[in-house]
């Protein structure tokens, strides 16, 4: 059966699939969920940017622009390799962190952020889809690095 183009065989489980594609399928994930939290990342960036919670300095951006830049490398460059999986782990914890500081203190809305003001709800999705993707995304990084020093013992 054919559906949108892929074949219903092309989603099927098979009893012997190796451990090197269950690692694969494991890397997609993260790749997937790192260049996710990668755009949460610079959509929640430029929505603090764009209602003056952080300056839109070129002395304040070069940081979160290189973070952004060694990550999607990080990501798709060099994911294979262990420095690859590395800045993924340290993305993802990022990631998660973003969330958690937001959280902190004064919480996500009615702090910095007006309760029912324009933009508030995508403010705060982007930081609980940012802290979840990043949450995913080092479970799995975690878990390929693990394997990768199984794999090569």
């Amino acid at each position: 059966r054919v559906v949108a183009g892929l074949q219903l065989r092309d989603f099927r489980c098979t009893k012997g699939k190796n451990a090197e594609d269950k690692l694969m399928t494991h890397r997609r994930m993260l790749t997937i969920g790192s260049l996710l939290s990668v755009v949460l990342f610079s959509l929640h960036w430029s929505d603090e940017i764009a209602r003056g919670m952080e300056p839109g300095t070129i002395d304040r951006t070069w940081g979160g622009l290189l973070i952004l830049f060694v990550w999607l490398y990080g990501t798709l460059a060099i994911a294979e390799r262990r420095l690859g999986l590395v800045i993924m782990l340290v993305g993802s914890i990022l990631a998660s962190g973003v969330t958690i500081l937001h959280m902190s203190g004064r919480g996500l809305v009615g702090g910095r952020i007006a309760v029912g003001s324009s933009g508030a709800f995508f403010w705060v999705w982007t930081n609980i889809a940012l802290g979840v993707t990043g949450m995913i995304s080092l479970a799995l990084a975690i878990h390929a690095l693990l394997k990768r020093d199984v794999g090569q013992a």
